[in-house]
């Protein structure tokens, strides 16, 4: 069977896309699951969250612009069946996607590389920019679903909307993706208009809201400074505990 391929994304930065990507990767390996999370952001941020840049000959902007490249798979850890791996970027991806708008099929690459690998695989997570190029497309049209990670801020609203316009515009090459759930994240259960937005995206969007929501958790940035998910970080209980809970909320949905 293949691999449910989910995309993290929002056309907003800032929102906690690739805390999110770490940190649920993390607990559904840590559930027995067979995962890959793939860095599409050129920052490498996904990368450097699972112990800084690795030496590897081949990036995903490799496997991106020559369809004989094999995606680059780096391993993270590995207990039984259980297993976490990466494929990683680097700034060149910034380049590769420049380069990318002269090959055919500039939208499908992504989704035909991960093809080739998908039934090694229950999840892949991918890690998306905050903009919408043709990186972006391509983690949209490679997945199924999306989780959508936003702050509870006004201002945030309006990331959401453009995602969910882009999303309709995907449909018509990737009919069959849908958004999975939209995660409150860097919530402040403190202020009044975090609780206010909170109530107007539950009350708009329903039970496409996840019940998990991510607090403000110093943790969080901690584990990401030091290249390692949440799990591998003393005192991080509580933060863990809250992606452990959002990565059964994700089995339950799918």
């Amino acid at each position: 069977m293949s691999a449910r391929i989910i995309s993290i994304a929002n056309q907003k930065g800032g929102v906690g896309k690739t805390a999110t990507t770490t940190n649920l990767g993390a607990s559904l390996y840590g559930l027995g699951h067979r995962v890959l999370v793939v860095d599409m952001d050129p920052q490498g941020n996904l990368s450097a969250s699972f112990g800084g840049q690795p030496q590897v000959q081949t990036t995903i902007a490799d496997a991106l612009l020559d369809r004989a490249v094999p995606v680059p798979l780096v391993p993270v850890y590995s207990e039984g069946e259980a297993r976490l791996d990466l494929v990683p970027a680097t700034v060149t991806l910034a380049t590769a996607e420049a380069a990318l708008m002269n090959k055919l099929g500039r939208e499908f690459r992504l989704r035909d590389a991960l093809g080739t690998i998908a039934d090694r695989y229950d999840f892949i997570l991918i890690d998306t920019p905050p903009s919408l190029g043709l990186l972006t497309i391509n983690s949209l049209v490679a997945a199924q679903l999306v989780v959508v990670p936003t702050e509870a801020r006004f201002f945030s609203l309006q990331g959401l909307k453009m995602l969910q316009e882009s999303i309709d515009e995907i449909l018509y090459i990737n009919p069959n993706l849908r958004i999975l759930g939209i995660l409150l994240s860097k919530f402040d259960r403190r202020l009044r208009e975090e609780q206010q937005v909170a109530s107007y995206l539950r009350g708009n969007w329903g039970d496409l809201v996840f019940d998990t929501s991510v607090g403000t958790n110093s943790k969080i940035l901690e584990a990401a400074s030091a290249g390692v998910p949440l799990v591998e970080l003393n005192g991080s209980q509580r933060a863990t505990d809250t992606y452990r809970s959002l990565a059964k909320e994700v089995l339950a949905r799918v």
